[in-house]
């Protein structure tokens, strides 16, 4: 079984590496931590998979009710205007909260005690005729939600993997792939989305509460 396989198999493909990449709708990101004044502020052509780069456990490590996306029509717009917000923030900045992943990049774009001022610049920006997501969460569910078809399609190949044996879950070798699969799991039910047309069902049925504590 190739362990690395499932590693990934519920992470998001992100658009911003694609060619042609610079040409699309894109979004300035807002994404404020939900337990102390912090946020990440950053673009991206997709910012679920951004978010998920970031913290696995995303939909609760950010506040997704006071989080918001200014989106953009092309990734240039993004840029120029995340640099314009950028600059307006300088004294705000702050070092990158130790749990969020090293290998996402993006340390110098956190700031504490900003959320007040991006609130207002996104207000006037919506006032001169941006579209504006806030709050997030709708968009984030919406955006998981599409992902429906390919979430059942790399389960299924998980339990090929796993040879249809779920308790080779319990193996502390396959920990980090257990806990990979549970925060992606258990981001659709934080999101609201229903899992049981999404997985199988024996995957469906240990998450539901036969798998181990």
């Amino acid at each position: 079984m190739r362990e690395h396989a499932g590693m990934s198999f519920l992470r998001t493909r992100d658009p911003d590496t694609r060619p042609g990449c610079s040409e699309g709708v894109c979004h300035v990101y807002v994404l404020p931590c939900a337990y102390e004044d912090l946020l990440k502020l950053g673009f991206s052509r997709n910012p679920l998979s951004r978010a998920q780069a970031l913290q696995a456990r995303y939909f609760e490590f950010f506040d997704l009710d006071r989080a918001f996306l200014i989106q953009t029509e092309t990734v240039r717009d993004a840029r120029d205007l995340e640099l314009r917000l950028r600059h307006v923030l300088i004294e705000h900045n702050a070092p990158a909260p130790l749990t969020v992943r090293r290998e996402a990049g993006g340390h110098s774009e956190w700031y504490r005690g900003a959320y007040t001022a991006l609130a207002g610049q996104a207000d006037a920006l919506e006032a001169q005729g941006y579209t504006l997501h806030r709050p997030s969460r709708a968009w984030f569910a919406r955006e998981l939600a599409a992902q429906g078809d390919q979430l059942f399609e790399r389960a299924s190949m998980l339990l090929a993997q796993l040879q249809g044996d779920l308790d080779w879950l319990r193996r502390p070798d396959l920990g980090p792939l257990r806990r990979n699969l549970i925060d992606a799991l258990d981001a659709h039910a934080a999101l609201e989305i229903d899992l049981e047309p999404r997985l199988p069902q024996a995957l469906l049925d240990w998450y539901r509460g036969d798998r181990p504590a």
